[in-house]
């Protein structure tokens, strides 16, 4: 027995427009990351013709960048994927393995991913009556990227032809007498953060403040959101922070990591039933 149309969608319904465009958005990858014209027509299967007319829209709309004979996604693409995470409560899923984390470190903890260049906080979970940081965030908050470790951990885990994007558009400024100064030390810091798998900021985004973050990878390996603790510099030193910290907030992500891994997998076999019904 044939399963039900669904009502209302017919072939007429589908807007090939959309599905070609979001085709060209698909043709690019980590190892195609600048596309002429040419190549993306070739890798998304419509006319060169019409790829031009799809990057120049795309362009204009700010989810592209040209230099004239190449085209490049923009980090506003982000935007796209940030909805999806939404969609599927990233953030009710990684709350109570923070809850969690701040019970067992005695500090804050936040979760954020990659908005342009910038950090988007998604979850906060605070220690009661303990203000740690002189900026006030909350969770839809969006702070420069590279002055924090959620950041940092952020833009390490981006590819070479991003990163290096990237360091050569940032207008990297002092925000306290710690911050690093530019971008070639900006680079330094997050060559140190892909060996490390971890980011330790002091007091380079408000002084008196201390953060240690971590990534939070898909079950491909990409990182899409990170994961601190954050204190005040009277309750941990740098090392203290590594021997006492790390490992719990390491192990918070994994957790976060395996509950959305087995939602996804538990949404695919429900689709996958639903379409064989």
């Amino acid at each position: 027995m044939s399963p039900p149309e669904q009502p209302g969608l017919n072939k007429g319904d589908l807007v090939q427009s959309l599905a070609r465009g979001l085709a060209i958005i698909r043709a690019f990858s980590e190892a195609d990351t600048d596309l002429t014209v040419t190549d993306v027509a070739r890798l998304a299967g419509v006319t060169r013709a019409a790829a031009r007319r799809f990057l120049l829209t795309l362009t204009e709309l700010g989810y592209v960048r040209t230099d004239g004979r190449t085209f490049a996604l923009r980090p506003t693409v982000l935007e796209l994927g940030n909805s999806y995470l939404a969609s599927m409560g990233l953030a009710e899923v990684a709350r109570p393995h923070m809850r969690s984390l701040v019970a067992e470190t005695g500090d804050s903890s936040a979760l954020c991913v990659l908005e342009g260049d910038d950090i988007y906080y998604v979850a906060l979970e605070r220690v009661p009556t303990r203000q740690v940081m002189a900026i006030n965030v909350s969770v839809g908050t969006r702070l420069p990227g590279y002055p924090t470790s959620m950041g940092r951990v952020l833009l390490a885990g981006q590819s070479d032809a991003w990163l290096a994007r990237y360091l050569d558009r940032a207008v990297v400024r002092p925000v306290t007498s710690y911050t690093v100064e530019s971008s070639s030390e900006l680079k330094v810091v997050l060559d140190q953060v892909r060996a490390d798998d971890y980011a330790i900021v002091d007091q380079e985004l408000d002084v008196g403040l201390r953060s240690i973050a971590v990534p939070i990878r898909a079950d491909n390996g990409t990182v899409f959101a990170s994961v601190n603790v954050s204190m005040h510099t009277s309750r941990r030193t740098v090392d203290q922070i590594r021997a006492e910290v790390l490992g719990p907030l390491r192990r918070t992500a994994q957790m976060i990591e395996l509950d959305l891994i087995a939602i996804s997998r538990r949404r695919d076999r429900s689709f996958g039933r639903d379409a064989g019904a």
